[in-house]
């Protein structure tokens, strides 16, 4: 059984055009849609910096600690 099947969301879209009538409709699909696009512009923005910032230099950074050297007693 399928989530999503054809009578599924004809009774989504009847329930919307019930809930907000068919005047609002085309205004929340913009609304929508430009929601969406922003979203995608904003995560492109973030992955766009996070490469610029790594450097292949700063991507394996390993850090050798300095041996501990003991003295002697004399």
């Amino acid at each position: 059984m399928e989530i999503f099947q054809p009578w599924h969301l004809i009774i989504v879209a009847l329930v919307a055009v019930l809930l907000f009538g068919g005047r609002k409709l085309p205004e929340l699909g913009k609304g929508l849609g430009e929601g969406l696009r922003g979203f995608k512009e904003g995560m492109k923005g973030i992955t766009d910096d996070a490469k610029a910032d790594v450097k292949p230099a700063d991507a394996v950074h390993t850090v050798t600690p300095t041996p501990k050297v003991e003295e002697t007693p004399k």
